[in-house]
């Protein structure tokens, strides 16, 4: 296995696309960490004498304010680094339980392979919005509650797929022998079968991290995400809409920046993908 992820490395570095999402990706991460530490506006702080001034360096703000006179540079990058936060933490969440539930019920079989992939269907049949909005009513809005939800979904694809890799391996020889040596499930499922399957998963876990990054952006566009002061993309989206006409930068500033996140991890997933079907041509 080590092999096969040092030629994927390897063609991922000579791969320019690659680099320069992940470059895109990384930088803007970092940004959003460093960005607000530096900066002498605060997200929060409010600047009565510049409200909805429009992108310029006379006012002290480069990237304009808002119709509250709050910085819309600050504000990106903190709502930045809170989107890529969900967005990272509910894609590792859907990793985690997908692979550890589809493994064990592809390893599995029989029945209860089919009763595991019942309740995935149940599940997948299920509106989603409903669900986050019951949860809201029961239990309130905060970020917990947001990353539970949204992963409490998210799982569902991931353990599709790693169901069908699994099934395709079960019966190799590698497999056959460890259960001959006397390895029990959880050992043959966790040291012989998830190795054996984590490329297709790895590349899917990529794609899925803008997938979270999209959702959450989308119950915050409807009021469901990220409470004030802080602010996520979607939050700020929603706020920009409403001001399209008159402050147009309210909405172009996180939307834009949003936009070329997903465009950027969806690349990044792609080139992966390229890489790593190479390695099994």
């Amino acid at each position: 296995m080590s092999g096969i992820w040092r030629d994927t490395a390897r063609r991922l570095r000579s791969n320019r696309l690659a680099l320069g999402a992940a470059g895109f990706i990384l930088g803007i991460a970092l940004l959003s960490i460093v960005g607000p530490l530096v900066d002498a506006n605060r997200f929060d702080s409010l600047d009565w004498s510049n409200i909805a001034v429009a992108p310029g360096a006379q006012h002290g703000h480069w990237l304009g304010t808002d119709r509250l006179g709050r910085d819309m540079l600050v504000r990106t990058l903190d709502g930045t680094r809170i989107s890529l936060l969900i967005g990272m933490i509910a894609a590792s969440m859907s990793l985690v339980v997908g692979v550890a539930y589809g493994a064990i019920a592809g390893f599995a079989g029989g029945g209860i392979d089919r009763w595991m992939m019942r309740l995935v269907e149940i599940m997948s049949g299920l509106p989603l919005i409903f669900f986050v909005i019951l949860l809201t009513v029961l239990f309130g809005r905060g970020l917990f509650l947001l990353l539970s939800s949204i992963g409490a979904i998210g799982w569902l694809t991931m353990a599709r797929i790693v169901r069908g890799q699994t099934l395709s391996v079960r019966r190799r020889e590698f497999i056959e022998a460890a259960v001959a040596g006397g390895a029990g499930p959880a050992r043959i499922i966790f040291k012989h079968v998830v190795p054996n399957v984590i490329g297709p998963v790895i590349v899917y876990a990529m794609l899925t991290v803008p997938q979270m990054i999209l959702f959450e952006s989308f119950l915050s566009f409807l009021g469901l995400g990220i409470q004030e002061p802080h602010a996520s993309l979607g939050t700020l989206i929603a706020d920009g809409a409403g001001e399209m006409e008159a402050a147009p930068w309210i909405l172009l500033v996180p939307g834009g920046l949003l936009a070329l996140l997903l465009l950027s991890f969806n690349l990044f997933g792609d080139c992966l993908r390229d890489a790593l079907g190479s390695d099994g041509s």
